[in-house]
């Protein structure tokens, strides 16, 4: 930074010819600011300035913004009368010492509480670390294999539903078969029944030719006898005396008569037998025609209501395996409804999280910036004060052993000199 007068610092051999103040030199002397506070940290107030006299040098009052207008030592060269700091350069040094100590301290804090904030907010990141959106993949796996063994099993249990119902259906159908049967030999031992008692009037009939068989034989065993006693009786009567001999038919044989009797009745019961057991056979076989005309009927019918009943069976496991794959397409659908609206939830709880912690972020950056702020105009305020310290000390570095001069600048329209002030503000040490 240069001064508006461009002063230069005096010298032995400058200061030598100049008693009365009469010449003027132009200088140019430029301070610059010290950029960082470690290097302010080491800028240390000498102990010369506060006990012993300054040796003639250039000096000019300056009026430090900020000191309430204390005047202080600035520049590379001002006024400075033979003599020692006033009391009041020496309270504006010690104010100087102690505004750069307060500065110091409250640097020094400021770190220790940004270490604590990186600390916290390392912490929180390490905290919060768990939040970010777990891996499911595995947990997605086991529940898609869960799903196909849950598939699998329910085609199974279709497949043996679909099986039971065959082996009901073939169950109702040997059942049925095990109906017929049994009412065929029901009729047919209700036929046999009446058969036996037909052969049962059969052997009373034939018990009773025999009866009357046995009762002819002895009728015809009587007469044999009668006729012989009568033939015997009559042949004592009559004796050898009388042979009367008698043109007259020939005696019948009673046995042939007897066997052709019996002959007559065993051809008249063959007859009858015969007559009956074709009466009977053609019975039975009119009733077995029947028999097998109803059985076909009944067995077609059967047939009918079995066929009937098995599309009724498969139709109702068709609709009930219909059903069962549409209670399971609706329970996937909601299982896959209730999986996406939780991973929806997770997403937007940590979207949730994100925009806090980018508000939070925000809110940081902008307390951060605020005090970004008040940094720089803390270290502007340094600066200028760092800047005062320098001129200082530059100023004691160009004490001379000789009287004191005065810095000139020369008037264009009057040629005169004229003391040169310089005004140290903020703005002047920033620029």
């Amino acid at each position: 930074m240069t001064s508006d007068c461009s002063p230069t610092p005096c010298s032995p051999e400058s200061c030598t010819g100049a008693p009365g103040h009469e010449p003027a030199s132009t200088c140019s002397t430029e301070t610059s600011c010290i950029p960082s506070a470690w290097a302010a940290s080491r800028v240390q107030t000498p102990s010369f300035l506060c006990r012993s006299r300054l040796l003639p040098g250039c000096l000019a009052p300056c009026y430090l913004a900020g000191s309430c207008n204390s005047p202080c030592l600035v520049g590379a060269c001002a006024w400075c009368e033979d003599g020692a700091f006033t009391s009041n350069e020496k309270e504006t040094m010690q104010f100087l010492n102690d505004r750069l100590a307060s500065y110091l301290d409250k640097v020094r804090s400021l770190e220790q509480t940004n270490a604590e904030l990186e600390g916290r907010i390392r912490e929180q990141c390490e905290q919060e670390t768990p939040l970010a959106c777990p891996d499911c993949q595995c947990y997605f796996n086991t529940i898609e294999d869960l799903q196909q063994k849950i598939l699998c099993t329910k085609a199974e249990n279709s497949r043996l539903a679909v099986q039971l119902d065959n082996c009901k259906l073939a169950t109702d159908d040997f059942r049925s078969k095990y109906e017929n049967e049994l009412s065929l030999r029901q009729l047919l031992e209700a036929d046999i029944s009446g058969l036996r008692g037909i052969l049962d009037d059969l052997t009373l009939c034939k018990s009773d030719l025999e009866a009357h068989v046995e009762s002819l034989q002895e009728d015809l065993l009587c007469l044999k006898k009668n006729h012989k006693e009568e033939v015997n009786s009559l042949r004592g009567q009559l004796g050898d005396r009388l042979s009367v001999e008698l043109d007259t038919a020939p005696t019948i044989d009673l046995n042939r008569a007897l066997d052709e009797m019996r002959c007559q009745y065993e051809t008249v019961l063959t007859n009858n037998r015969r007559d009956a057991e074709a009466w009977f056979a053609v019975q039975i076989e009119e009733l077995n025609r029947q028999q097998l005309s109803s059985a076909e009927q009944l067995q077609g019918c059967q047939t009918e209501i079995l066929e009937l009943k098995r599309t009724a069976n498969a139709l109702e496991i068709e609709l009930q395996a219909q059903q069962s794959l549409s209670e399971s397409l609706e329970c996937t659908v909601a299982e896959t409804e209730a999986q996406y609206s939780s991973q929806l939830a997770q997403i937007q709880c940590l979207i949730d999280n994100v925009e806090n912690q980018l508000a939070e972020i925000r809110c940081d950056l902008e307390r951060q910036n605020q005090e970004y702020r008040v940094l720089l105009d803390v270290k502007a305020r340094l600066e200028c004060e760092i800047n005062t310290y320098r001129g200082l000390l530059e100023s004691e570095d160009s004490r001379l052993p000789c009287n004191p001069c005065s810095t000139t600048c020369t008037s264009s329209h009057t040629g005169e000199p004229h003391s040169a002030y310089v005004i140290c503000t903020v703005e002047n040490c920033c620029s």
